[in-house]
């Protein structure tokens, strides 16, 4: 339990640094103009949701995480419910990066 709270804890330190891009617009808006870093889609979302970001990111070569459900990612990054957030800066990219790998996250291929 403390890994998903170091994960939430850098998304509302990137947040705060505005290197988050949340909701699926600014999410794939993210992702198509190369600056997403890393995208985490919330394990509630819809299958078609995550199917789209899932081929997005693998087309795009962007690290792709199912992770928490959407009420915590959007308490995570001081908004309301957010089925998907991008990373915009490479440093927090990482580390969030890191802690799913050490939790077993769900990566997509292609990274």
């Amino acid at each position: 339990m403390e890994g998903r709270n170091k994960v939430f804890g850098l998304l509302g330190l990137a947040a705060k640094a505005g290197r988050v891009q949340s909701g699926e617009f600014q999410t794939e808006k993210s992702i198509k103009s190369g600056r997403a870093f890393l995208v985490l889609v919330s394990e509630e979302s819809s299958e078609n949701t995550k199917k789209m970001f899932r081929n997005m990111c693998t087309y795009y070569k962007v690290p792709y995480f199912e992770f928490g459900g959407k009420e915590e990612l959007g308490r995570a990054v001081g908004k309301q419910m957010r089925a998907s957030l991008a990373l915009t800066d490479e440093g927090f990219a990482k580390a969030v990066g890191k802690q799913l790998d050490i939790n077993g996250g769900s990566e997509c291929e292609g990274k």
